[in-house]
């Protein structure tokens, strides 16, 4: 697979998708975002806000001792939408994919799996 473009654009093609970014997770920086509908957010913004969540999760497992673990994704469940994201272990672990999904039409095992698959190939 190739780089942002692509993978950005193959997380739009997963059902329900209303945004995508790819995300610096030490500056909180976006490297591209993507949306596809009525967002309600500026994707930029959300990624900023999803780089803390990732910064909490990792602070947790280390607190917790459970440091060897890697986080494989981080869910957040709102009314309308679903905010997945998803460290990309292949790019040294600095970089995360956000997708936020209407959660009326999509299906959330489905969107795991696609994520998982577009980690699994994306090369940054």
């Amino acid at each position: 697979m190739g780089g942002v473009e692509q993978a950005l654009t193959e997380a739009m093609g997963i059902d329900g998708a209303l945004g995508a970014a790819i995300v610096d997770g030490d500056s909180g920086m976006a490297l591209g975002t993507r949306t596809g509908g009525a967002l309600g957010i500026d994707p930029a913004l959300a990624a900023a806000c999803h780089t803390d969540l990732v910064r909490a999760a990792r602070r947790a497992l280390d607190d917790t001792g459970l440091g060897r673990e890697r986080v494989e994704d981080i869910l957040t469940s709102l009314s309308g939408q679903y905010h997945l994201i998803r460290p990309l272990t292949r790019t040294g672990g600095g970089l995360f994919l956000s997708l936020v999904l209407d959660r009326a039409r999509a299906n959330l095992a489905m969107a795991r799996h696609r994520l998982r698959l577009i980690d699994d190939r994306v090369v940054l």
